[in-house]
């Protein structure tokens, strides 16, 4: 054998070596992570993640392969080598123009989203739900005001949101469309310790139309809101996570521009129990 053939050979079987490893990798939902710790796994279906006695969830209003991936978590003890198949999050990520596609019922009605949105028996009146989500927003996460922009809703099954948990510049805050009533807007978490870091938000909801309805929130274990009245107006609600916006013109107006800068936020241990004690197995 020449040395040339023998050097074809050689660089055939690393190359097939690698394609086989990668292969595995792929069939495992597996990657190799560098040092940034948030490259993307295979494109897998959102049902593949646990989230309690939630029902299935589906990909609403878009279909980009960047919009939902699962991740390796960006945040990670010092020391601890990223590792995608133990720190799996969530990441969703807009792009300017993502409305679902051409003539996509977003692309006429100013907004742009990549969310998950649950399916199944979902959240009727009378039933009373515990519900947890862990939150991440990157440092270079972009101010896009006046456009509203959502990391997660109560929506209501044919009608409006009655809650939405929005971020602005000044923070992460939930606000109250069941009723309209002023003031609508509860802060969470203030802008100026919300970036960088994992923040736990733990609801508990009594749904109804009555007097007799409950919703508490718990941002990093601190209870900040403790609303009791009516918490729907439907006979069902169902929960919404990602990113969503709204009024999207509002920013290309007031910065003279066709384009809202993109978009990139972080979820994991989204779940729904019947008990606080269970939203922590």
């Amino acid at each position: 054998m020449s040395r040339k053939t023998g050097w074809q050979v050689l660089c055939f079987g690393v190359l097939l070596i690698t394609a086989l490893a990668a292969g595995a990798a792929v069939a495992n939902n597996r990657v190799m992570v560098g040092n940034a710790g948030s490259v993307s796994l295979p494109a897998v279906s959102p049902d593949q993640v646990l989230r309690g006695n939630f029902g299935p969830f589906v990909r609403s209003l878009n279909d980009k392969t960047y919009g939902y991936q699962q991740v390796a978590d960006p945040v990670l003890a010092p020391g601890n080598k990223p590792d995608a198949s133990t720190t799996v999050v969530e990441r969703f990520e807009v792009r300017p123009g993502d409305c679902g596609g051409e003539n996509a019922i977003d692309c006429g009605r100013d907004r742009e989203r990549s969310e998950l949105s649950e399916r199944g028996d979902r959240n009727p009146q009378g039933r009373s739900y515990w519900y947890g989500w862990s939150l991440y927003i990157p440092d270079n996460f972009a101010n896009v005001a006046p456009t509203k922009v959502a990391l997660g809703q109560f929506h209501q099954e044919g009608s409006h949101p009655a809650w939405m948990f929005e971020i602005d510049q000044s923070g992460y805050h939930i606000d109250n469309h069941v009723t309209g009533s002023k003031p609508r807007y509860h802060t969470l978490i203030n802008d100026d310790v919300l970036r960088g870091r994992w923040h736990d938000i733990t609801v508990y909801a009594h749904w109804t139309a009555g007097s007799d309805g409950v919703l508490q929130v718990w941002a990093d274990n601190i209870l900040k809101f403790d609303y009791h009245g009516p918490t729907m107006t439907a006979d069902k609600v169902y929960f919404k996570y990602g990113l969503y916006r709204s009024f999207v013109s509002r920013y290309q107006n007031a910065n003279e521009t066709d384009k809202v800068p993109a978009q990139t936020v972080y979820f994991k241990n989204v779940k729904r129990a019947n008990s606080r004690s269970e939203l922590l197995q």
